[in-house]
């Protein structure tokens, strides 16, 4: 537990029953099923059951840090995420090539503060106890928080799902695109995918809409992840790549290159072009 988790934990049984107060009225019951049953309501609604749990999950993180957010052991926090909203104004195209889904994800999960680099994932896990969560919200805020930003190789559908296999590790993934869009093989995506979770499926969720990286290949992109894991401090190639992709090489490494390198878009999908690191391939630098 960082430093900042405990000193919130000093602070929270004082505010504890305002913030359940809150999630009850803001967030409601978590869409959570609770046997076979519930599952067919949840899709009649439109609903995938493992992407309810994480919405729900989400929220919760949300509503969690809009109670806290003013106390000064986030300060930092809150200086750093209000700055990345300010200066990229995420909303989703037209108005930013940085969709809320991403933005928020990054915001709650992969943004690093105080001196024990915690996230508000990670704070929200410590006090989870505190705050009377239940073992399968505990378990889909945790998938969250162990979630990153991945460049993957659509390599077709199964079963009416996106087969992926990622860039490097070579890791297979089958996977419930949100956003609707499908894909076809060939296409290189830059998505989070998060696990399954609550028994529901085998198969993982994408929690953003998916970037689809044109005019690079797949050798551009495994060039471009080889250059930039030697300037991460880390042991192996999949730590490397995992700190690579969820915290970058700075704080805006990852929002910098979704902003510059905005092509176009389509309801389902956000197109980009170039490389981060080849300044000229990026069509708004």
């Amino acid at each position: 537990m960082g430093r900042v988790s405990k000193k919130l934990r000093t602070r929270l049984p004082k505010m504890a029953g305002r913030i359940k107060r809150r999630m009850a009225t803001e967030v409601g019951s978590p869409p959570i099923p609770k046997d076979e049953r519930d599952v067919p309501e949840l899709v009649r609604k439109g609903y995938d059951p493992i992407h309810a749990v994480y919405i729900y999950a989400q929220n919760v993180t949300s509503t969690f840090i809009e109670n806290t957010s003013n106390l000064p052991e986030l300060k930092q926090y809150e200086k750093v995420a209000g700055a990345a909203e300010d200066e990229y104004m995420p909303s989703g195209p037209p108005m930013s090539p940085l969709t809320v889904s991403y933005f928020t994800t990054w915001a709650f999960f992969d943004l690093r503060f105080g001196a024990d680099k915690e996230t508000v994932g990670t704070c929200l896990l410590d006090l989870a106890d505190l705050l009377g969560f239940d073992p399968g919200i505990v378990e889909a805020i945790q998938g969250l928080q162990e979630s990153r930003m991945g460049i993957y190789e659509h390599l077709g559908t199964k079963g009416g799902r996106s087969r992926l296999r990622e860039l490097v590790t070579d890791r297979e993934f089958v996977c419930y695109c949100t956003s609707g869009y499908t894909g076809k093989p060939g296409e290189l995506w830059c998505v989070r995918l998060c696990p399954p979770t609550s028994d529901l499926g085998d198969y993982w969720i994408t929690m953003t809409t998916p970037y689809v990286l044109i005019q690079t290949t797949k050798a551009d992109w495994v060039a471009y992840l080889k250059r930039a894991m030697l300037e991460v401090k880390a042991k192996g190639v999949e730590d490397k790549l995992y700190h690579l992709l969820k915290y970058g090489l700075s704080s805006n490494h990852w929002n910098e290159f979704v902003f510059l390198a905005y092509h176009h878009h389509q309801h389902d999908a956000v197109f980009l072009a170039g490389i981060p690191d080849v300044r000229d391939s990026l069509p708004h630098a």
